[in-house]
């Protein structure tokens, strides 16, 4: 590590520099934390990964809501006398080191019991006695050393969650009997006629038919239920012949087995089972640890302080909920927190980002008397603020109200399988029926067996089997390449697609840098070196961003410096002075006329020029939209103004449409709008700005540059790393379902295969035994070769 990066958390110390023990710091709060792993013999810490962990953050007072027993009764998984067990997101977990440290706060902490991370989910489970210390205590020491927790209001809305295991044990179950039958029957499948099987058969029989009770009554009985709800409701959807053809297979079975006539389907029954069951799995086995149902509530604080006073005129805070906020209660909102209510800014100097709700990119200043609107983030400091509203009226919880919001997809999508079975399902009964007939007639003591026969043998477990195995795989394979889909319904949703919309900024501008581009007089060194001074005493993103662009310069001690809150900054060092901020403030004489975000500068009353700040586009965006626009109608739909938009005709294909100040009401309209044309709308957005549009859209894509972190409801999540990706995606998915089609081709010649035998009365259990299982694995096979062989196309973006 080079002399100016810190130790602790490897950020660039700059000229701020703190020594310690032979180590370089940025800032007292890393310093703190090493000492307190050095301290408690838990310095190995750094071994395992170097600079492994984060700034702390100002802590003080910001975790006092949790001495509210009744938030903390909402939060804990499990209490009694002494323990209490609770479960903390912490977003900054991200290697080796981080799991190390968070499994051993016992020796930070005595009185900390255990704790035990799940890395994919980003959360460590702690235990700890509730009489020793506070869970206040825990979320404080966890923040003090860097690892501060998110906890939002969703989690005090919904408590904790229980996971739903019942398709593993089903799952299990089936494999272990259909494992031992198929064990059971290789004597009769070889036609063993030893003594020993002639005496046995019978237990064996039996035994099969025992290990196929669980299996017909709990691991099938969802099929029943959705064949009877499907008939119940007029629809014949996929699960109506599996049904039957389970049925069918048991009775049969049984009463071979009763009767003594052979020895049945039960291998073929148990088999057709495992594997529909394996499918569902395989499909179902989404990203757990990712959330793809947000609303406001997953970034709303839990408590906020309220500021009242005494009878002696005495300043009292307290913390309370944010749902016992009321109209008149004057509230302390500190740095980096959201605003939890429509207010007025009653003291303090208010820097508010409302990208989180409004898309608009740049943050604004706002003066004493001025309303702040839910869901903006401080960026200066603590101010306080009068509530307007109680949390369910405000702006931000309105936005929540329109019905979409309602609205379940699934509903309103009948899948490829599902479309299929409804034909398949008549056309087998017509040929049950037509070929029992038949068999009346000609030889009525076969008309039973052909009959069930067709059943069994046209039973559509490979037709059922060729859709979650083809679309799991595809789920996989897209998770690895982080584009994370909801269930495997996306994939089929995207193939149907016809018109992609945008949003422009932080989904095809990136957040974590712009280009910065000077215009005017050429600043002297000394001109420069004191607008690098007075830029380091802004915390604006604006002033942090042109900081980081220019030269370093030596430290000097400025002689006055005045921040003027949504003008600008002042700074004055011996003779010369300089004022940052809009034009205006800086005293330029020129209107300008760009809307670009830009800097103005003047030294000693002199104008000299401005820094102009351009979006900085995602890599790979002009081929991106090129080669979409050879197949789907593209728009743009901007929260910002139109300072990009000569840019973006440039840099776009020209049959894209541009939408500039767009509010989310907006968007959600014109996605409604083109639905009713009969569009299939993709949505890709990335802030809450975009919930609603992505919530009315037929698919909608969040670009997240943490894929854990701050993602509004969508259908899928798209790490930003991978944007130029989304033509690949989008073409996998496509092929994907003519590879479900093909097999679907081939699924109808196994059936008419075995149908051949069935009809004509030629279908002996070792057929059936032989063809059901063999058409089940080669459909898996045939799948999942061909969706890696189209995987191929997606190769790592570094």
């Amino acid at each position: 590590m080079i002399a100016s990066t810190c130790f602790h958390c490897g950020s660039d110390c700059g000229k701020t520099i703190i020594n310690f023990d032979q180590k370089t710091f940025c800032c007292n709060g890393c310093k703190t934390v090493y000492e307190i792993f050095s301290s408690n013999d838990l310095s190995c810490y750094y071994d395992l990964q170097s600079a492994p962990g984060a700034i702390p953050k100002e802590i003080e007072g910001k975790y006092n809501y949790l001495d509210n027993p009744d938030i903390i009764e909402r939060l804990v998984e499990f209490e009694d006398e002494n323990i209490q067990i609770i479960t903390l997101y912490i977003p900054h977990i991200h290697c080796s080191s981080c799991i190390w440290v968070l499994e051993n706060l016992h020796k930070l902490q005595p009185t900390i019991t255990s704790s035990q991370v799940n890395f994919p989910k980003k959360t460590v489970r702690i235990t700890f006695n509730k009489e020793q210390i506070s869970l206040k205590e825990v979320v404080t020491l966890l923040s003090t050393i860097g690892y501060e927790p998110y906890i939002s209001l969703e989690d005090y809305s919904t408590g904790t969650t229980t996971i739903n295991r019942s398709l593993i044990y089903k799952l299990g179950i089936a494999g272990f009997a259909f494992g031992n039958v198929m064990f059971l029957s290789f004597p009769e499948y070889f036609e063993v006629s030893e003594y020993w099987l002639e005496q046995y058969k019978h237990v064996f029989r039996w035994l099969m038919f025992a290990f196929s009770l669980p299996v017909v009554f709990y691991a099938a009985q969802d099929y029943f239920i959705s064949a009877y709800k499907g008939l119940r409701s007029k629809l014949l959807n996929i699960d109506v012949p599996i049904a039957l053809g389970i049925l069918v297979l048991f009775i049969r079975s049984t009463t071979e087995i009763v009767f003594d006539l052979g020895t049945g389907f039960f291998d073929s029954l148990t088999g057709l089972v495992f594997f529909l069951l394996l499918g569902k799995f395989f499909q179902q086995k989404t990203y757990s640890f990712l959330s793809f149902e947000r609303d406001y509530k997953s970034y709303f604080p839990i408590a906020v302080t309220r500021i009242t006073k005494t009878d002696q005129q005495k300043r009292k805070e307290e913390n309370i909920k944010v749902y016992d906020i009321k109209q008149g209660d004057r509230l302390l909102i500190r740095n980096e927190e959201l605003v939890p209510v429509d207010c007025i800014l009653i003291e303090g100097n208010a820097q508010i980002d409302y990208s989180f709700v409004t898309g608009e990119s740049e943050s604004v200043g706002k003066q004493s008397g001025d309303k702040l609107f839910a869901g903006g983030r401080q960026l200066a400091g603590a101010i306080e603020i009068e509530a307007l509203k109680s949390v369910e009226q405000s702006y931000l919880t309105q936005l929540w109200s329109n019905d979409i919001f309602n609205k379940d997809k699934s509903t309103s999508f009948t899948n490829l399988t599902d479309t299929i079975s409804k034909y398949f399902t008549i056309a087998i009964l017509c040929i049950a029926a037509v070929s029992t007939t038949f068999w009346l007639f000609t030889d009525p003591t076969k008309a039973i067996n052909v009959f069930t026969a067709v059943l069994i043998i046209a039973c559509p477990c490979a037709l059922a089997l060729a859709r979650p195995f083809a679309l799991g795989n595809i789920l996989r394979i897209f998770g690895k390449s982080k584009f994370y889909l909801k269930n495997a319904d996306v994939i089929e949703q995207l193939a149907q697609t016809d018109t992609i919309i945008f949003d422009k900024t932080g989904t095809i501008t990136t957040n974590k840098k712009s280009n910065i581009e000077y215009q005017g007089l050429q600043l002297t060194p000394e001109e420069e070196s004191l607008l690098k001074n007075t830029l380091r005493a802004s915390n604006h993103p604006l002033s942090r961003s042109l900081y980081d662009i220019l030269d370093e310069h030596n430290i000097i001690t400025l002689d006055d410096y005045q921040e003027h809150i949504g003008k600008g900054i002042k700074g004055k060092s011996a003779q010369n002075t300089i004022k940052i901020g809009s034009s205006g403030f800086v005293g330029n004489t020129k209107d300008s006329e760009a809307l670009n975000t830009s800097v103005h500068i003047s030294t000693n009353n002199k104008y000299k020029g401005q820094y102009i700040f351009h979006n900085q586009y995602r890599k790979g965006i002009k081929e991106v939209f090129n080669t979409l626009s050879k197949t789907y109608n593209l728009s743009i739909l901007s929260g910002d103004n139109e300072g990009e938009k000569q840019y973006l005709e440039q840099l776009l294909p020209k049959k894209t449409k541009l939408f500039f100040n767009q509010k989310p009401q907006d968007k959600l309209n014109y996605i409604e709008i083109l639905q009713q044309h009969q569009h299939k709308v993709i949505m890709v957005g990335d802030g809450l700005n975009d919930a609603g549009a992505l919530a009315q859209s037929d698919v909608g894509i969040a670009v997240s540059e943490n894929v854990n972190v701050f993602s509004p409801a969508c259908d899928a999540i798209l790490d930003a790393s991978q944007f130029e990706k989304v033509t690949t995606y989008l073409g996998i998915s496509k092929k994907a379902i003519k590879i479900i089609k093909s097999s679907f081709v081939l699924s109808f010649l196994y059936n008419i295969i075995g149908l051949y035998f069935a009809v004509t009365g030629q279908l002996s259990p070792i057929v059936a035994a032989i063809l059901m299982p063999l058409s089940s694995i080669s459909i898996i096979i045939y799948v999942t070769v061909l969706t890696n062989i189209l995987s191929r196309r997606l190769k790592p973006i570094k």
